[in-house]
């Protein structure tokens, strides 16, 4: 089969037409559907599955032969349609108590989007027992796509008993926008903010639900276009941005919030124009979460990644929480949640995963309702209040922003690999002296008050990099180092 690079950690991801086809969906769905039948003890004829998918342009091509490879095996279907990422999580979380023709429960969710990605990206999000599948998972579902590809070859598909009966449509956006607006209230009372849904699946939720809470809300691309016009739908580049904090500024806004291209990333704008990263918008959600516990006994878990600020971990360790670091990844984040029994955690890419009164996956549009709570509890408090005021334990370091070096995903390993062999042979290249070099997740050197940070991406052939010191010019210095030599060696 020639479509096993396709098959990530975390998902399954590549670019439409040579990674990602129709074809690839069919098999895949049936594999899945397997995977299922071998994990439940039940025959696939007595299997639920939910199907939704991003607004990208291949999106629907893809959804139908998704549906197809599930429906040639007898599973039933439910396919919710254009619908953010979250929506799928929910339906399994939740579940559908007004689709009586099934009455059972949902045995899995499969989620068709490239997410962040640029436009001409695809891709499939799996779950199974209310979690995204982990790494281990993903590769017993290529093993049984293997299988069904050579068992079932695609002239075969042709003849394939399609049994549209166990299809059936369900719109649970309008089921979840009811039901968080019920959890929240008006709690947006008094509050004017900005969502920029960049033209993804975000548009069609989040707009009218923060009305329904109470905020005056500034629309930016809602409508749904795969192709992306205004931006890349990536809150976590900043360069994405510009136009919502413009439109922040200049109409006096207390926030702006931006999704991704399935709503299960958020990123967050101050009164002030400014982006908060994903260490700073978790250390806020950590701290008012720390805040509301009435029993200050037991100090919760709180999860992130090692991109984040030292000044996220040690904040939440001084504040009455215990701060976990964990590998990068929303399966790895979802895994690490459950062994410790966090009721939080997030990422600096805008994932935010709240146990604390709802579900534990990653949903932005949710954690849009929590910043605008955050905002408007304080704001009650002290009419001056402003987002910003939040973020002062920052202001002890110099933070970079997130460096991208394009590096072919064959080459990583040994890339890295004589990096870090470089690094140990040379331990003052940084100028500073190395405490530490902590490898859960490519290398994440420590020094004194600051760190330098190179790790392979999970979904794209690049590293990400990010540094902190205790001045910019440390800062710089960490930065030029490391990028230099990262070149360098990938060059050779």
């Amino acid at each position: 089969m020639i479509y096993e690079t396709a098959f990530g950690k975390n998902d399954i991801r590549g670019i439409y037409g040579e990674d990602i086809t129709e074809e690839l969906f069919f098999y895949t769905a049936r594999g899945y559907l397997r995977f299922l039948s071998e994990s439940t003890g039940k025959k696939p004829e007595q299997i639920l599955v939910t199907v939704c998918r991003d607004a990208r342009l291949h999106s629907p091509a893809l959804s139908e032969a998704l549906i197809n490879g599930l429906l040639s095996l007898g599973a039933r279907v439910i396919d919710l349609g254009l619908a953010p990422t979250p929506i799928g999580y929910y339906s399994e979380a939740k579940g559908i108590s007004s689709v009586i023709t099934y009455n059972q429960d949902i045995d899995g969710a499969l989620i068709i989007t490239a997410s962040h990605n640029p436009s001409q990206y695809n891709g499939l999000k799996m779950t199974f027992q209310k979690q995204s599948l982990n790494e281990e998972q993903i590769t017993d579902v290529k093993n049984l796509t293997i299988k069904e590809y050579q068992n079932f070859p695609p002239k075969a598909t042709q003849h394939a008993i399609i049994d549209k009966s166990k299809l059936q449509e369900y719109d649970l956006v309008y089921d979840y926008i009811q039901d968080l607006s019920k959890r929240f209230g008006k709690i947006g009372e008094g509050l004017k903010i900005v969502v920029d849904s960049a033209n993804a699946t975000g548009g069609i939720v989040a707009p009218k639900l923060y009305r329904l809470l109470g905020c005056e809300v500034i629309e930016l691309y809602s409508n749904p276009d795969g192709r992306f016009p205004h931006h890349h739908p990536n809150p976590s580049d900043e360069r994405t941005l510009n136009d919502i904090k413009k439109v922040v500024v200049a109409n006096q806004a207390d926030l702006g919030i931006a999704f991704d291209g399935d709503s299960d990333r958020i990123g967050v704008i101050a009164s002030d124009g400014k982006y908060l990263t994903g260490d700073k918008l978790l250390l806020i959600y950590a701290l008012d979460y720390l805040n509301s516990l009435t029993d200050k006994t037991n100090a919760p878990a709180i999860v992130s990644e090692v991109k984040c600020s030292q000044v996220l971990f040690d904040t939440i360790n001084q504040n009455g929480g215990t701060a976990i670091m964990c590998k990068t990844g929303h399966g790895y984040i979802k895994a690490k949640m459950r062994e410790t029994g966090a009721l939080l955690a997030g990422e600096m890419s805008g994932h935010v995963f709240f146990k604390d009164r709802y579900y534990g996956f990653d949903d932005a549009i949710y954690a849009g309702c929590r910043i605008i709570e955050v905002v408007a509890k304080h704001k009650k408090a002290n009419p001056e209040f402003k987002l910003e005021d939040l973020l002062t334990p920052f202001n002890k370091v110099f933070t970079s922003q997130e460096y991208r070096i394009n590096c072919p995903n064959e080459k990583k390993k040994a890339v890295l690999d004589r990096l870090q062999a470089y690094i140990e042979e040379h331990p003052m290249m940084f100028s500073d002296k190395i405490l530490n070099i902590v490898t859960l997740d490519g290398m994440r050197i420590i020094f004194d008050g600051g760190f330098a940070l190179v790790r392979q991406s999970n979904t794209e052939p690049v590293f990400t990099l990010r540094f902190e010191a205790k001045t910019q010019t440390l800062c710089e210095i960490y930065i030029k180092a490391m990028i230099d030599k990262l070149e360098e060696f990938i060059k050779g």
